[in-house]
């Protein structure tokens, strides 16, 4: 379970996803270089031909080739849903997956249009099919969000069927289908005027995405149009949004459990045993080529991460692409679920440092590309400090407990 929301703005884009993987699973972000064409590329289940690849920055789970959300050289950005439908995911053969159609848009596209034109044409050609959900052995199908600097996409699926529409100021999506006849462009078996819910699964409840996407499109609307205030929207569990660095208010801890109502099933996910945010990305997308491309990753649950300051296509701090600090942030996890206090605790020691690297990122000290390196191998040294400095004290307070 994900949440993807978008805003169009006269200078550009706003772009930002969390990523709901089961708890156990191990998600990185990774800087992939540009890559010449003319071979064969193999994604998680299927073998394509190369047509070669953009630079980009994107959140991976670690057994998978495909992305869960990221951005290109070019300004597109794109994240996925998981959604249910009346067709079963589970009949199909292995064929591709919804993380494969993020990477293959982020490495094929130069606009959004041309995102929307390539996922959907190899999603005709090849079809969906395989398990995306290696910790429960599930197949399922996904939704997408399309975004570049003037344009976006919602782009939503069931097997080889799809539907799209342009977006008109801001979108947000969660794990329901939310087309209805709005859509503009669709695969041929999608008849004209045709409402798209009615490939909506009717036995699947929707109470756990749409509490989640009511969340989403209320930050829009009260305009939360600025990645500090999208980094804290991803940050929410019941409580506002957490605000800007600098500007916070008071984080509310994790809910304890899910509620019949689907209380409990936050933007900033902790559902115990099942599902829990292992990523979030902000990015900003501008219209000016001139104007670096910039976004901002964390890895585990926002409430107990830090948003850093990554430059497209540039490397991202080191401590970012391997698992020792997603298991460190994993244990702050299981800390402020068992106890609501220690979120404070946690946050005392990651908002100084989270609003110290924002504003150094934003300075001439880090423009150039030596000046960049720097600050990276600084920012994931310090994030690593940090995040050590507190699974110290989970230990010791369980080790005071037992």
């Amino acid at each position: 379970m994900c949440d993807t929301l978008a805003a169009l703005l006269a200078d550009g884009a706003l772009f930002a996803k969390n990523s709901d993987r089961p708890p156990g699973e191990v998600q990185v972000v990774e800087a992939h270089p540009r890559r010449a064409g003319g071979g064969r590329l193999r994604t998680q289940y299927l073998t394509l031909d190369d047509p070669g690849a953009a630079a980009l920055v994107g959140s991976r789970p670690v057994w998978l080739w495909g992305l869960e959300h990221g951005v290109n050289e070019h300004r597109v950005a794109i994240g996925n849903e998981r959604v249910w439908t009346r067709d079963d995911p589970a009949a199909c053969p292995p064929a591709l997956i919804g993380m494969d159609l993020v990477r293959l848009g982020l490495e094929r596209a130069r606009t959004a249009d041309e995102a929307l034109d390539v996922m959907t044409a190899l999603l005709e050609r090849h079809g969906q099919g395989g398990v995306a959900d290696l910790e429960h052995d599930e197949a399922y199908f996904s939704s997408f969000l399309v975004v570049d600097p003037g344009a976006a996409w919602v782009l939503e699926t069931s097997g080889r069927t799809w539907a799209a529409r342009p977006v008109t100021g801001s979108a947000a999506i969660s794990n329901r289908l939310t087309l209805r006849t709005d859509w503009t462009r669709s695969s041929a078996d999608v008849p004209a005027g045709a409402d798209f819910d009615e490939w909506r699964d009717p036995a699947e409840p929707t109470g756990h995405a749409d509490r989640r996407l009511a969340a989403s499109e209320a930050c829009l609307a009260a305009g939360c149009l600025d990645p500090a205030a999208l980094a804290g929207h991803l940050r929410r569990h019941e409580g506002p949004p957490w605000g800007a660095p600098g500007a916070r208010a008071e984080p509310d801890p994790p809910p304890p459990a899910v509620e019949p109502d689907f209380t409990g099933v936050t933007v900033c996910m902790h559902v115990r045993g099942y599902m829990a945010t292992a990523a979030g990305m902000v990015a900003e997308l501008p219209r000016d080529p001139d104007r670096p491309v910039r976004a901002w990753a964390a890895v585990g649950n926002p409430c107990v991460s830090v948003f850093v300051p990554v430059r497209v296509p540039d490397a991202v701090p080191a401590a970012l692409a391997g698992a020792a600090l997603w298991a460190g942030l994993a244990e702050l996890r299981a800390w402020v679920e068992a106890d609501p206090d220690a979120l404070a605790v946690v946050r005392g020691v990651l908002d100084p440092l989270e609003d110290a690297l924002w504003e150094r990122a934003a300075g001439p000290a880090v423009e150039d590309d030596a000046g960049w390196a720097r600050f990276c191998q600084d920012a994931g040294a310090r994030l690593v400090a940090a995040v050590d400095e507190l699974v110290a004290r989970y230990r010791a307070s369980r080790r005071t407990t037992a």
